[in-house]
């Protein structure tokens, strides 16, 4: 059978009306629901009729992108589709890989992703951190250029997003100089992005010993499909370096450029976006040319994947 990969995105995929698509599919209605009852707060008005502002906040963000990958996920296994060979999440996603996989429950990881949200906002107060795209330059210069422009602060690579696609993050006066220094050295473009916390870089550590703490009463069981970390590009069955590869995710670079290529080494032909939007398959179209990346952003999309995947087995 023709091995697949799907893959979940997290925040930056968000947006209102995304679930519109799946009208077809009960179970993903249902999920918001189920969503919804354990956070206290109704998920289902939170995608289709709220604010830009209150859909961006992290705090919602982050359970939000859960239940949507969730939801696509059972949408999937509500019409047979087969077992993925393996997943992977980008930043939050890999909780939702995880519950997708078994490790995690549904009702264990949406508390959990809004407590690792309200821990990094606190970690780093509005206006102090910064998050910028860096498009045009190699891994390597920008390394570089973050060391040159840090000037005592933090400033650090924290997603390696594709060829030519790196984010930076840290102290919010040393991503503007960042910015400037990789302008100057032939960067197609420097783009601030609107996220008010800085990822993946060391100014969360503190956040991440909150998060570890947490993790400890969280149940974890060993995943029924392989899935590879963002920090380290493994893949575990022990409860114990599950969760220490989460509380490193938090401050370490998501390594997703790597982990398409580590896709490829095992035979994957087939790369799927498992949630509502299509910025994963566009990174990992321009990663390995090999892998087919599908999206499965709507039913319609859904559907074609399943009879695509059918007629391949």
């Amino acid at each position: 059978m023709t091995k697949f990969a799907f893959v979940f995105p997290g925040q930056g995929s968000q947006s209102l009306g995304m679930m519109e698509g799946y009208a077809d599919f009960p179970v993903v209605k249902d999920t918001f629901a189920e969503a919804s009852d354990i956070l206290g707060q109704d998920m289902w008005q939170l995608v289709e009729s709220g604010s830009d502002a209150e859909l961006n906040a992290t705090v919602n963000t982050q359970p939000v992108m859960l239940a949507a990958g969730v939801a696509v996920y059972r949408a999937w296994q509500s019409r047979q589709g087969a077992v993925p060979a393996v997943m992977a999440g980008h930043s939050l996603g890999e909780y939702t890989a995880l519950v997708a996989s078994g490790a995690m429950r549904f009702k264990d990881a949406l508390p959990l992703v809004r407590f690792r949200a309200e821990c990094m906002q606190q970690a780093v107060p509005e206006g102090v951190g910064g998050i910028a795209a860096i498009l045009g330059l190699d891994d390597e210069a920008v390394r570089a250029l973050c060391i040159e422009a840090a000037n005592g602060e933090v400033l650090e690579a924290v997603n390696y997003n594709s060829p030519g696609q790196v984010v930076i993050a840290g102290n919010r006066a040393a991503v503007e100089r960042g910015m400037a220094l990789a302008k100057e050295r032939g960067a197609k473009r420097a783009i601030m992005l609107p996220m008010s916390v800085p990822s993946h870089c060391s100014l969360l550590k503190g956040a991440a010993e909150q998060l570890r703490d947490r993790l400890v009463a969280v149940e974890i069981a060993a995943p029924v499909i392989p899935v590879l970390h963002n920090a380290d590009v493994a893949a575990y069955e022990n409860p114990e370096m599950i969760r220490d590869a989460l509380v490193r995710q938090l401050y370490s670079p998501v390594r997703w450029v790597e982990t398409v290529v580590a896709f490829g080494k095992m035979g994957i032909a087939y790369n799927v976006e498992c949630a509502p939007g299509r910025v994963l398959a566009g990174l990992n179209k321009r990663i390995d040319a090999n892998q087919q990346a599908l999206a499965m952003n709507d039913g319609a999309s859904l559907m074609e994947t399943l009879t695509k995947l059918k007629e391949t087995a």
